[in-house]
């Protein structure tokens, strides 16, 4: 490898600020705490790294805060057509439960009516950047039998059903334990950390 591919490398993670290079001391890692998660390249690389699932646990959890509160707004703002969306998703994903790829593509619509409905761009943005870094890493995806996409879908149900009856403690509830319980099914069962748990 040439030093001029070398050097530009170094350069590339410096500016991401993996790495601190010291005139006299040479370059030295940067403590992972200082790093930018919500950068594409750094998200990726630290996804791959992570033997324990920590970092997917940690985007599930933050996931998890957005959306229950995203939920609780759109139980407020839900209009009709909004309620009629909802619960033709949720219908149909009860069809598609053989089918892996739409329900997911179904699955994914249905989180992001719920997040315009309730108008945070912001934290819908994070959510959106967050999810495409991972919805096709077979670590996030985790299991995919069909008795799964079964019980999710049930919580799907309860969240249209929350926000149908412009509930937003239950709505915010019910996405918090949908997300919850579909992340530690699909990481490998109900034993996941602390952090995870209610």
């Amino acid at each position: 490898m040439s030093r001029t591919v070398v050097r530009e490398a170094v350069k590339i993670l410096q500016e991401k600020g993996l790495v601190q290079v010291r005139q006299g001391t040479g370059t030295i890692v940067t403590a992972p705490t200082t790093w930018n998660m919500l950068d594409e390249l750094v998200l990726a690389a630290s996804i791959a790294e992570d033997e324990t699932l920590a970092i997917l646990d940690d985007l599930v959890v933050t996931r998890r805060l957005l959306e229950s509160d995203m939920a609780n707004v759109a139980a407020r703002l839900a209009d009709q057509d909004t309620v009629r969306q909802l619960r033709s998703l949720v219908d149909l994903m009860d069809d598609l439960v053989g089918d892996n790829v739409r329900y997911a593509e179904h699955d994914r619509a249905f989180h992001d009516v719920i997040m315009q409905t309730s108008g945070n761009r912001i934290a819908r943005g994070v959510v959106k950047s967050l999810e495409s870094q991972v919805i096709h890493t077979a670590r996030y995806v985790g299991r995919t039998e069909r008795t799964l996409r079964v019980a999710s879908n049930r919580g799907h149900r309860r969240v249209y059903e929350r926000i149908a009856g412009h509930d937003p403690e239950g709505a915010a509830e019910a996405m918090f334990t949908h997300i919850t319980d579909s992340w530690l099914v699909r990481r490998g069962g109900p034993g996941g950390p602390a952090r995870l748990q209610r």
